[in-house]
């Protein structure tokens, strides 16, 4: 018999359910039903679609006796904060490996992740990714040195296990569209980042919504090197569950071509479609990855390959500590 999301073992972080919103003046421009799952609300930390994954990877670390968490990420990580974030929940130390050089100033997740106490390493973007895996070994061997039990958690907590976060976010989708008797969404839209919170939310659509189709829209690499991650870690977590099913690369839907100057950095449409969802929705967007996922939806809708009349679910998966180090991008141009 196959397993639930519920037979794993998880630590409470999250301000569960989040709500829904409709968007109702974003849906009349498009032509299309637009409704947003709010995970920008999931509260703790700051927020954000972290939290569903980091529920169960913590629950890991605590079974191995962690007492140092180590992780990777952006200089504005989202997941980086949370993990800060999660490791004083539980009394824990957390090391953080960053890519990019150090600031002069602290602002936005970098202010967040100070403020939290973590240990912040910072490594050249041009070789963060020779680096970042010995840079984080080298935190768990100090560690041990020190006596203490290291845990590391890998960029964006993109584990078969932390996909299960995202599972478990569609049963918690299926109940609350039950609820209010909406239809199934034909669509589930959201950033890719690391790739977990794809792989979670497909093996959930086959689970819970078998029609619906989930695109993912890159913030980072391109389609086939999130095609191949996707589809190997959906297998896994799938096979977590006991379920039968299997991804190949080709299932996997990515439209890479939003990502702009690059991952962590501002877009021109990024940037219009946050300011087009504050003056239209009141709901702010951030510049490294829903301002970007919801810049594909629209221009996906101009171009007709989001049909009228379709039913889509944006995954809104929070990152606004990110909107105040690019204060002067964001108003650019718009200064009276």
């Amino acid at each position: 018999m196959a397993l639930s999301h519920e037979d794993f073992a998880r630590v409470e972080l999250g301000f569960l359910p989040t709500p829904i919103d409709e968007l109702p003046r974003l849906s009349a421009a498009l032509g299309v039903d637009v409704r947003m799952k709010r995970d920008d609300y999931t509260g703790f930390g700051g927020g954000g679609n972290k939290v569903r994954k980091l529920e169960y990877l913590l629950a890991e670390a605590r079974a191995a006796g962690a007492e140092v968490l180590i992780t990777t990420g952006g200089h504005q990580s989202n997941h980086a904060r949370m993990v800060a974030a999660a490791a004083r929940r539980f009394g824990l130390e957390a090391v953080l490996v960053l890519r990019g050089n150090a600031p002069q100033q602290r602002e936005g997740n970098l202010l967040l992740d100070e403020l939290f106490g973590a240990t912040i390493e910072y490594l050249d973007p041009q070789a963060y990714f020779e680096q970042v895996e010995p840079c984080m070994q080298a935190h768990a061997e100090r560690a041990r040195e020190r006596g203490k039990v290291p845990f590391i958690i890998p960029l964006g907590g993109a584990t078969p296990l932390g996909a299960l976060g995202y599972v478990r976010a569609v049963a918690e989708l299926a109940e609350q569209y039950a609820r209010m008797q909406w239809a199934p969404p034909d669509i589930v839209l959201a950033p890719a980042g690391s790739g977990g919170t794809l792989a979670g939310l497909i093996v959930g659509a086959q689970l819970y919504w078998p029609q619906t189709k989930v695109i993912g829209v890159s913030v980072s690499r391109d389609a086939a090197w999130f095609q191949s991650r996707i589809a190997a870690m959906a297998s896994d977590c799938a096979e977590l569950l006991e379920q039968p099913l299997r991804f190949a690369a080709e299932d996997i839907q990515v439209e890479d071509g939003y990502v702009g100057p690059g991952y962590g950095l501002p877009s021109d449409d990024g940037v219009e479609a946050i300011h087009r969802l504050a003056k239209d929705e009141g709901i702010l967007l951030d510049p490294v990855y829903t301002g970007k996922a919801m810049s594909a939806l629209i221009d996906l809708c101009a171009k007709g390959r989001i049909a009228q009349g379709q039913r889509v679910l944006f995954v809104h998966c929070g990152g606004s500590p990110a909107l105040y180090p690019f204060s002067e991008r964001l108003l650019e141009g718009r200064r009276q």
